[in-house]
């Protein structure tokens, strides 16, 4: 357990697969005009199935990665590279814009060099968005479906009373969609 301001963060039990997906799972579109309704039940499926949902994106990135392992690789270091590009170039401006002025030739063949390598690593960074985006879809769709059950309610009311803090009720938290939960 680590200690983040005071506070012990446990990490959520593991849910059986016969709740979590076969036999005694329920499942029901949800209704599209009661938003507030709906996203209390992905809230709730969020806080209650935390541990499931963290291995099934991990399995589904990690499937996406051995289909296709070379572009994975590649989207994910062409990603970073832009990243850091980017970071670079918001924080010195001011270096950026000399360079500019000072080699207007370099600077105009770096970047059609930079347009070619995102235009040749496309499929790349697809595959590497696909690995990431997959599994979140996935957890939206199994969230948004999924009907709570007696003990999703009660051990979310647990986790909202805050004897028992877990990562992703943190994260619900700094995203403010705690606060206003049952």
């Amino acid at each position: 357990m680590s200690k983040k301001e005071g506070l012990d963060i446990e990490v959520a039990p593991l849910r059986q697969l016969d709740d979590f997906l076969l036999d005694s799972a329920r499942f029901q579109i949800p209704n599209f005009k009661d938003l507030e309704k709906w996203g209390n039940r992905v809230t709730s499926n969020l806080l209650y199935y935390q541990t499931n949902y963290f291995l099934l994106a991990s399995s589904i990135f990690t499937i996406v990665g051995i289909i296709h392992p070379i572009r994975m690789i590649c989207g994910c270091l062409a990603t970073g590279l832009i990243f850091a590009i980017f970071v670079y170039v918001t924080n010195e401006k001011a270096a950026a814009a000399n360079f500019k002025q000072q080699h207007p030739l370099i600077s105009l063949i770096l970047i059609f060099g930079s347009l070619y390598l995102i235009a040749h690593m496309f499929q790349s960074v697809l595959v590497f968005f696909l690995g990431i985006l997959l599994p979140f879809s996935v957890i939206f769709v199994h969230a948004s479906l999924r009907l709570r059950n007696i003990k999703n309610k009660i051990a979310n009311r647990v986790e909202v009373l805050g004897s028992k803090r877990t990562p992703m009720g943190l994260f619900l938290e700094e995203m403010g969609l705690q606060s206003d939960f049952f």
